[in-house]
C-alpha cells in the first residue's frame, strides 16, 4: 500500500514526466547503440556517453540553478549568457594579460565581477522598478559588448593548468564540472531548507504585497536571487573558459539563457513564480543535453537540433499539463466505450 501511495505521489510530482522523457530518450539511444550506457575507466578517469552528457550539461545546469530562483520570485534573467561571456573574458584577461599567478585570485575577481552584474540586474528590478525582462535585456545586449571590450575583440588564450582544472580536471575519476554542479545544487537545496530564504523566495513570487505585510524583505530577496544568478553564470563562464583554455566573447554562452529557461520550465517551476523545484530543473537540463548528444552522435545535421529540441520540449510540456492528461484519458475511455 505504501508503495502504491509512493508511486501515486511520484506520478503527481513535477519531476515525473521529465524523468520518463529522459529515460525514454536514453532507451532510444540504447536501441541505436547498445554501449550507450557503458561507463569505462581509462587512466583513472570515467568515460562514457552518460559522463559526457553530464559534463557538457554543467554550464547550463549552473545557469538553470540561478534562473530557477529568479523565476520563483516572478522574474527572469536574460543576461546570464552575457555574464558567461564577461566571466570568461575577465578570467582570460587576468591570466593572459595581467599575468596574475594566483588561481584563487582569478576565481575571486571573476566571481566578484559576475556578482556585480547580478547586483546591476537586481538594482534595476528592485529599486528602479523596471520589468525583469527589460532590465536583464539591457545587460544581455550590453554585457557581450563589455566582454568584447575586455578582450579587445580578440579570442584570448592562456596556459594555466591550475585554472584549467575547473573545466577539464578530474577528482577521483569524476570530471570537475560535474562535481561543481552537484556541490552547487546540494548547497543551494540545503540553504533553501535550512534557512528562511526558500520560504521568502516562494512567498515573494506568489504574492509580493502579502509578503511585505508579513514582514518579509522583498527587496533583499529579489536582490539575492539576481546576485546568486550572476554568481552561477560566473561559475559557468569559468568552466567554459577553462575547458577551451581561452575566452571567445562573441560565442561564449550565446543563447544559453534560452536553454536555462527551458530547463527551469521543464522542471515544473512556473514562470509566474511562487514555487521552485531545483532537482527537477537538473533533470530538465540533462534532458536537453541528452537531446543534443543524441542528435550529434547519430549523424543528424546540427541545424535540426533546435527543431527537434523544440518538439521534445512541447511534448514534455503537454504531458506536464494536467488538463492535457485529462483530455487524453477521456479520449481513451471514450474510445474503449465505442470499441465495446
Amino acid at each position: 500500500m505504501t508503495l502504491i501511495h509512493g508511486f501515486s505521489a511520484f506520478y503527481r510530482s513535477t519531476v515525473f514526466w521529465p524523468i520518463i522523457s529522459l529515460l525514454a530518450l536514453l532507451l532510444v539511444n540504447v536501441v541505436i547503440d547498445p554501449s550507450f550506457l557503458t561507463i569505462e575507466i581509462k587512466g583513472g578517469h570515467l568515460f562514457g556517453s552518460l559522463i559526457d552528457i553530464a559534463n557538457r550539461a554543467a554550464p547550463i545546469a549552473l545557469l538553470a540553478l540561478g534562473m530557477t530562483l529568479v523565476v520563483a520570485t516572478g522574474g527572469i534573467d536574460l543576461s546570464v549568457g552575457a555574464i558567461v561571456a564577461i566571466a570568461g573574458s575577465v578570467s582570460a584577461y587576468l591570466i593572459s594579460v595581467s599575468g596574475i599567478e594566483s588561481v584563487f585570485g582569478v576565481i575571486f575577481i571573476t566571481l566578484f565581477v559576475s556578482c556585480i552584474a547580478g547586483i546591476w540586474n537586481g538594482f534595476l528590478v528592485t529599486f528602479i522598478g523596471i520589468q525583469p525582462i527589460i532590465a536583464t535585456l539591457i545587460l544581455m545586449v550590453a554585457g557581450r559588448g563589455v566582454a568584447q571590450l575586455i578582450t579587445d575583440g580578440r579570442v584570448l588564450t592562456f596556459n594555466f593548468p591550475s585554472f584549467e582544472f575547473i573545466g577539464n580536471g578530474y577528482v577521483l575519476g569524476v570530471p570537475t564540472p560535474i562535481l561543481i554542479v552537484l556541490g552547487m545544487y546540494g548547497l543551494t537545496a540545503w540553504l533553501m531548507r535550512a534557512t528562511s530564504l526558500g520560504l521568502f523566495i516562494a512567498s515573494v513570487g506568489a504574492n509580493p504585497k502579502a509578503s511585505y505585510y508579513l514582514g518579509m524583505n522583498e527587496k533583499f530577496t529579489k536582490m539575492f536571487v539576481y546576485v546568486f544568478c550572476g554568481l552561477c553564470a560566473g561559475l559557468a563562464g569559468m568552466i567554459l573558459a577553462a575547458d577551451i583554455k581561452g575566452a571567445d566573447a562573441n560565442n561564449a554562452g550565446l543563447w544559453s539563457e534560452l536553454d536555462a529557461i527551458l530547463a527551469v520550465v521543464i522542471g515544473g517551476t512556473a514562470l509566474i513564480g511562487g514555487t521552485f523545484h531545483l532537482w527537477s530543473t537538473l533533470v530538465g537540463v540533462l534532458l536537453l543535453q541528452t537531446i543534443t548528444t543524441t542528435i550529434l552522435t547519430n549523424g543528424i545535421p546540427a541545424q535540426f537540433t533546435f527543431v527537434i529540441k523544440s518538439v521534445v520540449v512541447v511534448v514534455v510540456m503537454l504531458f506536464l499539463s494536467a488538463k492535457f492528461r485529462r483530455s487524453i484519458q477521456a479520449a481513451l475511455i471514450k474510445g474503449k466505450k465505442n470499441a465495446g
